[in-house]
């Protein structure tokens, strides 16, 4: 539970909880911007890179079974800050070049502070800081926020890593950037957040211990089938967006996309839809369904619809720019359903006191394809290449996207039989 909120104090709140999402992720995933200065600095090959990001997606998953009993058990005052200035410490330590057997340790210690410390807190803190009528605004505009900030950020250590050389001292002076800025935010969040209101009653109003109560909301929020419900509904549309990032390959080896191209076509396919999909999909969950699960049921069935027609045009004698908005129009469906996908906890009441527990246990559920989607998908592209490898994919796209529409439809349904037993 949470203290209330002004509206004026409500929206700074917001933009410190958008700063912090839009900053954590910066080192954990420095081979965004600077794979191959990574690669030179570190003496890293592909394969150890992979590994990396690997131990950090197991550390990830099993780190939010942990964070079901803890984002309930302590105040978000305390662990968002500490998940953010952990990851800046982190930062800072890679600046002594630490070889390869390091950097497996500092990328799981990544994941330690950014996902099991940080991310969930930062779901539950969204959620807390709305009422059940603006889940949609709040979580849209906590995703288009990050967007804007994942632009300004990126291109600034852009810029600082060519004006220092764009070799050892510059990637240092991006390092060095990334770590002090997410630092900064970590000790403003401390004191623009207040602490949490931990419950330590039990149902029936007995006094229980704090490390007692949150074990029980964990629990809670296991056995709660409207909670797996909103997962499964989370993890149909994080599949699909994993399938996203093939439209830069199959633009190129299809279309003929010039390299000068393809660097901008993937700014615009993570950060751009990313800013244009957050308030869209908040607006028409909130205003136009006034529901998320709702909204988030209609765009799968326009996601469907769009990928079937998608897969059977004539691309290889499409002109590239019209690839380019087909691809990019599909990702905007799936950037609007990701920036709501966490608001129908509200819509099917979910108790607030155990919204860490429940945001941990969506997370756990939701991000699980980020384990094997991308191997699914190359997989398919390696064993079948040329377009018959891509239609592959699509396809699987849509089998993922039926899924989702059949979950979030039970979703809907559940939220219905709840509104007609509270009249």
């Amino acid at each position: 539970m949470e203290n209330k909120n002004t509206d004026s104090s409500k929206w700074l709140k917001l933009m410190v909880l958008i700063l912090g999402g839009g900053t954590v992720f910066k080192l954990p995933f420095l081979k965004d911007a600077f794979y191959v200065p990574m690669q030179e600095q570190f003496h890293l090959s592909h394969i150890q890179i992979g590994t990396m990001l690997s131990v950090y997606a197991i550390v990830q998953t099993f780190g939010y079974i942990l964070s079901i009993y803890i984002t309930d058990r302590f105040s978000k005052k305390k662990l968002l800050p500490v998940g953010l200035i952990g990851v800046g410490v982190l930062g800072f330590f890679m600046l002594t070049s630490p070889g390869y057997g390091a950097m497996l340790i500092l990328w799981a210690l990544f994941a330690l502070f950014a996902e099991l410390l940080f991310w969930p807190v930062l779901i539950k803190a969204v959620r807390l800081l709305g009422g059940k009528e603006e889940q949609g605004r709040m979580f849209g505009f906590l995703e288009a926020g990050r967007g804007v900030v994942d632009t300004v950020v990126a291109f600034s250590a852009l810029a600082i890593f060519n004006v220092l050389g764009e070799g050892t001292t510059g990637l240092k002076g991006a390092i060095v950037f990334y770590a002090a800025i997410v630092i900064i935010v970590g000790i403003a969040s401390y004191f623009m957040l207040e602490d949490d209101i931990i419950v330590d009653t039990d149902k029936n109003g007995n006094k229980i211990n704090k490390s007692k109560a949150a074990m029980q909301g964990a629990l809670r929020a296991i056995k709660m089938p409207e909670i797996w419900l909103v997962s499964f509904t989370i993890f149909s549309v994080y599949t699909v967006y994993c399938g996203l990032t093939y439209f830069i390959p199959f633009l190129k080896d299809i279309y003929g996309l010039p390299v000068t191209l393809v660097g901008a076509y993937g700014i615009i396919n993570q950060y751009g839809l990313k800013m244009l999909g957050g308030p869209i999909g908040g607006f028409l969950a909130d205003k136009k369904f006034k529901s998320s699960a709702k909204y988030i049921r209609f765009a799968f069935i326009l996601s469907i619809v769009a990928m079937a027609i998608f897969i059977y045009l004539p691309h290889e004698t499409m002109n590239v720019y019209l690839g380019m908005f087909c691809t990019l129009g599909f990702g905007a469906i799936v950037f609007t359903q990701r920036a709501v996908f966490f608001a129908p906890m509200e819509e099917v009441e979910i108790p607030r006191e155990i919204a860490g527990a429940a945001a941990s246990v969506a997370c756990f559920i939701g991000y699980a394809p980020s384990m094997f989607a991308f191997t699914m998908y190359g997989g398919m592209l390696d064993r079948t290449p040329g377009i018959a490898g891509y239609r592959y994919v699509f396809m699987t796209m849509i089998a993922f996207a039926v899924l989702g529409l059949i979950v979030s439809s039970v979703l809907c349904k559940v939220i219905k039989q709840k509104k007609e037993l509270a009249k």
